[in-house]
Order: structure tokens, then sequence, then C-alpha cells
């Protein structure tokens, strides 16, 4: 009993230190970007044809903490993933920690083709689309702090939803998930995924089918992949076993 304590309140020790590097890494990306937000701010906004307005001496410091955050976010995500990593390492066999290792930069990698797309393709559409709804009859007014955190919450979605093919196939090379589960789930992961495309868009079908399609793509690109880590997981296995 008390070495069962004694291993929760390692285990819980290690935790700790594990958090606490995570939130100090995203701590100092803040402040690194925050330090360049207004480079930041010039380059994300070069190509706008609106004019943005204050209403008060904070809102520009809201903009810039949301734009440092999502730096520092997409910063944070493969220390984040090598901590935990660190965590459960030991838990892991020699074979899996190489695999799950090589996972970390997919992470980043896929963060930021996520946002990319929100911001490239997605954001202008929803963006044009509600702009269209107004027409003449009201004029367009728009202040900082509303415009940016509208396309925070557009774009930050699909950053962590691209995550989505290296978080199954990590959950599959250590025997979470299978392939088999994924297409037995696939009804409801697909229901699952609409429901987010249609909330995420304008009331308007096209907009619907561009967020949708790369959504679905994702999710069998995932269950492809599940299938080839899950298929040389058992062969190493039985090569193993042999």
């Amino acid at each position: 009993m008390e070495n069962r304590d004694m291993n929760l309140i390692d285990h819980l020790g290690e935790l700790r230190k594990r958090l606490i590097i995570i939130l100090g890494s995203f701590t100092l990306l803040l402040v690194i970007s925050f330090i360049y937000v207004k480079e930041i701010y010039d380059w994300v906004i070069q190509d706008s044809t609106i004019k943005l307005a204050i209403l008060g001496p904070s809102d520009i410091i809201w903009v810039y903490l949301m734009l440092a955050a999502v730096i520092a976010i997409a910063g944070t995500i493969p220390i984040a993933a090598h901590q935990i990593w660190l965590f459960v390492k030991p838990a892991l066999s020699k074979r899996e920690r190489k695999v799950t290792l090589a996972y970390i930069p997919a992470l980043f990698i896929l963060f930021i083709v996520g946002i990319s797309f929100g911001y490239f393709i997605i954001f202008p559409i929803v963006f044009d689309f509600l702009l269209s709804l107004a027409g003449d009859m009201f004029m367009s007014f728009f202040t900082a702090e509303k415009y940016f955190r509208f396309m925070m919450h557009i774009i930050l979605p699909f950053g962590f939803l691209f995550e989505l093919p290296v978080i199954i196939m990590f959950l599959t090379s250590l025997g979470i998930l299978d392939p088999y589960r994924l297409q037995k789930m696939r009804r409801y992961s697909y229901f699952g995924l609409i429901v987010t495309a249609v909330l995420i868009t304008p009331p308007d079908f096209v907009s619907d089918v561009i967020v949708v399609i790369p959504l679905l793509f994702l999710y069998e690109c995932s269950v492809l992949l599940s299938r080839v880590v899950y298929h040389r997981k058992q062969k190493q296995e039985l090569a193993f076993e042999s």
C-alpha cells in the first residue's frame, strides 16, 4: 500500500513537472510573440480591404493578445506533445517510443496546415457571405477586437481538427484504437463532422460542402493511416514472437 502511494506521488510529481514546462513554454512564446505582434498584425491585415476601428485603448491590447496567443499555441503544440511523450515513455516499449516520437513534428505541421486552410479558404468565404447579407441596407463598421475574435473562432477549430490523423495513428500504435473500430464509428463520426461544418460556416450549401469534404477526407485518411499502423504493428509483434 505504501509503495502504491509512493508511486502515485511520483506520478503526480512527474505530471506536475510536465505541466509546468508546458505552461512555462506557452508563457515564454506568448511574450516573444507579443514583442513581434505588430509585424504579425501588419501581415494579417495587409490584404484586407476594410478599415478597422477600436472603441477604447484596451481593444488593441486584446487584439494583440489574440494574435500572440495563436502563435504561442502553435509553438507550444510540439513541446506539449513531447512532454506528454516523456510522461508516458516509461509505459511504452522501445519500439513504441520510436514510433510515437515521430508523430510530434506532424502535430505541429498539421496544426499550421489547418490554420492556413481556415484563414485562406474558409474565413474569406464566411466573411464575404456575411457582408453580402448587409447589402446596401447597413453601413459596415468593424472593430478590430470583434473582427479578430470572429477570425479566431473560424480558423482555430481547423487547426485542431487537422490533428485528427496523427492522433488516431498515435492511439492505434498504442492499441487504444484500431481501423475496424473506426469503420464501425464512421456513421457517427460523419454526423459529428457534418454538424461541426454546418456550425462554423454560413447557412449556405456551397460553404457547407467546401468544409465538409476536407473534414470527411481527413477522417478517411485517418482510417487508412490507422490500418497501415495496425497491420505494421501486427507484423512486428508476430516477428518478435517468432
